[in-house]
């Protein structure tokens, strides 16, 4: 080769190629399997977006097991959403609200006087209501989403009132102030609903050992431990403890309603502890 004769760079031109036809790799002819071949990828994508749509579907699965499971979790050892069915509790709660329950009261955390309980019906407080259905599929998803604690419980056999004695307490109505006693102490009563009094029935009941006397704020319409106290001392209108599901501690639906259930604060402040019976010296059998 001569100093005058072109030089050609590998691929850029051909000499035995036909003549104005440039040697382009991209245009020769290709063997199956070529991996220049743009047919060759085809399945490939496909199969990379199956496994991809199937690993999503996977994680969703999981996902959503896992949050039902702790769900269940939640509302079986911790809180629960409860419907309120009636008026009874008017005006710190009103039909149709929904509360959550703290459940670890009674248990790992003491009953306090005030606080706001959900209980199982002790016996018959409760008259029976007709199921009402939606139609086998709605009526299936509700059972489950309230089973798992994704619907608030529609507390078909629940009620829910105001601890107003704890074990050992004696309560009066009234004294002559129309106040309720509270072993002895008078108390003020803020959440009644307005125009009721503290109980338009008297009595004078002790709460037994392992039971609380609950009341309903609104005491003209609310059929609570002193309608199913037939013997009047407290033995059959008192609430096991074992039967308490939970203390309210916040309205969360409606959300204009949306708040915390506290304690009243001065309300059973000055109520001392009960009476303790000391046991009689049993009699002397010396001369």
């Amino acid at each position: 080769m001569t100093s005058n004769e072109a030089r050609f760079e590998s691929g850029q031109f051909e000499p035995d190629a036909p003549q104005g036809t440039p040697a382009d790799p991209a245009a020769q002819p290709r063997e199956p399997g070529d991996p220049r071949d743009p047919d060759r990828d085809g399945p490939n994508r496909a199969r990379s977006a199956a496994g991809a749509a199937g690993a999503a579907i996977r994680e969703f699965v999981v996902v959503v097991a896992m949050a039902l499971a702790l769900s269940f979790v939640v509302k079986t050892w911790l809180i629960q959403a409860f419907y309120i069915p009636s008026g009874s509790m008017e005006d710190t709660l009103i039909l149709n609200d929904r509360v959550v329950v703290n459940k670890l009261v009674p248990g790992v955390v003491d009953l306090q006087r005030g606080d706001i309980v959900v209980f199982e019906d002790p016996g018959e407080w409760l008259s029976s209501v007709p199921d009402v259905s939606h139609g086998p599929v709605r009526d299936g998803v509700e059972q489950v989403l309230s089973f798992v604690g994704l619907l608030p419980n529609t507390s078909d056999n629940h009620l829910i009132k105001r601890v107003i004695g704890l074990p050992g307490d004696k309560i009066v109505c009234c004294d002559a102030q129309g106040h309720l006693t509270v072993n002895g102490a008078p108390i003020t009563e803020p959440y009644i609903k307005p125009g009721d009094v503290p109980s338009s029935i008297t009595f004078s009941i002790t709460v037994p050992a392992g039971k609380v006397w609950v009341m309903g704020d609104h005491r003209s319409d609310s059929e609570d431990s002193r309608f199913h106290d037939p013997d009047g001392t407290g033995a059959q209108g008192s609430v096991p403890i074992d039967h308490i599901t939970g203390r309210a501690v916040a309205i969360v639906w409606p959300f204009d309603r949306g708040g915390w259930l506290s304690r009243p604060e001065t309300t059973f402040d000055k109520v001392p502890a009960p009476a303790v019976v000391s046991k009689q010296p049993a009699p002397s059998t010396g001369p």
